[in-house]
């Protein structure tokens, strides 16, 4: 039997200079990668379940938006393979309700939230009090990523009846908009990463998706120690390997943590795409999850 250090399961063609770059890590530190693509799935997983090939750790990055995938999912779960961002931890972020209650209580800052049944579970509301969200508010299903169900612009009672309508079995989460204040000509809003212990954080223009990473000077100059303790704080609630968050700083001098958490971040190269992580992250985050992989694989020699 063929046993890989790391098996990563992946589909979106703009993960490809990722990937690269990944294979020349393990390659560096004398790590197999095993790749499964839509190409060699159904081959592959045949191997894998007549015990023809092995590997001792996971990375799923398809599964979620290909079902194809989800059989190869189940058998890393039902066989005690080793995950990078384990599928259930995961899956208890895919929650906002859930995670927004989680924050809260780990002493977190969040937009004020009114947070709404499903419209299945209760399809007539009374009527709310809406006065703590100022005169237009956010509407989220509680599930759901990359904006989908999101309507930045909700005025009244009548529209939330409406909205909660489109996603019927999901709860919804009305949030008030967070204003960044302005720090040296930046509105103070952040996408910071999380990878295996390691913080970077990045202001990030939410209308241009721009990153660009603070610099030291920036960190100790405006106090954002803070907000890296906010991220570590994130990292002990989801227990994942690697994730993004959105934290905007507002003008009472809050880090207010707006996106709460993203699994599957997106990892093209700012190199190679203007919104995309800049590219020293990248290299360091495929350095950090394979320190995790090497650090297991150590560990079993010694033993």
């Amino acid at each position: 039997m063929l046993t890989y250090d790391l098996c990563l399961a992946w589909n979106w063609e703009y993960d490809v200079d990722f990937v690269h770059i990944l294979e020349d890590t393990c390659r560096q530190k004398g790590l197999s990668l095993l790749q499964i693509t839509p190409q060699n799935l159904d081959e592959m997983f045949e191997a894998v379940q007549k015990q023809q090939i092995h590997f001792r750790f996971f990375w799923d990055r398809a599964s979620e938006v290909d079902e194809r995938f989800l059989p190869l999912a189940k058998w890393a779960l039902n066989n005690d393979i080793q995950w990078i961002n384990h599928n259930q931890k995961a899956a208890r972020t895919w929650n906002k309700a859930a995670m927004h209650y989680q924050l809260i209580h780990a002493g977190l800052h969040t937009p004020h939230t009114i947070i709404l049944p499903s419209y299945t579970e209760q399809a007539e509301l009374k009527l709310i009090n809406l006065s703590g969200l100022g005169n237009s508010f956010i509407m989220k299903p509680a599930h759901g990523s990359g904006g989908e169900g999101v309507v930045l612009e909700v005025y009244a009672f009548e529209d939330i009846l409406r909205v909660r309508q489109e996603h019927p079995r999901d709860q919804y989460l009305l949030q008030t908009k967070i204003i960044p204040c302005q720090i040296n000509s930046h509105p103070a809003w952040f996408r910071n990463i999380y990878c295996n212990g390691s913080v970077y954080l990045c202001w990030w223009n939410p209308y241009s998706h721009i990153y660009i990473p603070l610099s030291e000077t920036d960190e100790a100059e405006n106090g954002f120690m803070s907000m890296r303790e906010a991220v570590l704080k994130l990292a002990q609630i989801c227990a994942l390997d690697l994730f993004s968050t959105e934290i905007a700083h507002t003008s009472d001098g809050l880090f207010v943590v707006v996106d709460y958490i993203n699994d599957e971040i997106d990892l093209r190269l700012q190199s190679h795409a203007q919104d995309g992580v800049p590219d020293h992250i990248i290299h360091d985050i495929t350095d950090g999850l394979t320190n995790l992989v090497l650090f297991d694989k150590n560990k079993a020699i010694q033993l």
